[in-house]
């Protein structure tokens, strides 16, 4: 029980201490998840549109600010329906929003760019 009570002693001011200082310097654990991972990964990489992408975002009248600031950063990856083993560019599927999706996008992320494939309207 003594030892207990000594871990229990340095375990809770040890965690208040690291969240304090973490906290402070802004970071945070969701950035670890592998949604968060591919998306971030994403959003740093050159866009490179497809013709068919193009004609997609013009009729469903989506433009480049929407597609990056609402559709990818918030969307959801389907990594059932991605291919995040494939060599040399793995390719993607983001649902948004995550509930009830409207939008579907399907990329390639390579090395220095993301290819944007098709733009899908759900419902």
């Amino acid at each position: 029980m003594k030892k207990i009570k000594f871990f229990l002693i340095g375990l809770i001011p040890g965690l208040i201490i690291v969240f304090f200082v973490l906290n402070k310097k802004g970071v945070s654990c969701s950035g670890y998840l592998p949604n968060s991972r591919v998306i971030a990964e994403t959003l740093s990489k050159d866009f490179k549109y497809s013709e068919n992408f193009r004609a997609e975002m013009a009729a469903l009248k989506v433009n480049e600010k929407f597609l990056k600031d609402s559709i990818i950063t918030e969307g959801k990856v389907d990594f059932d329906r991605s291919h995040a083993q494939k060599k040399p560019c793995p390719d993607y599927l983001i649902s948004y929003p995550k509930e009830n999706p409207k939008f579907e996008v399907v990329f390639e992320k390579c090395a220095e760019e993301a290819q944007l494939l098709s733009l899908k309207k759900i419902k």
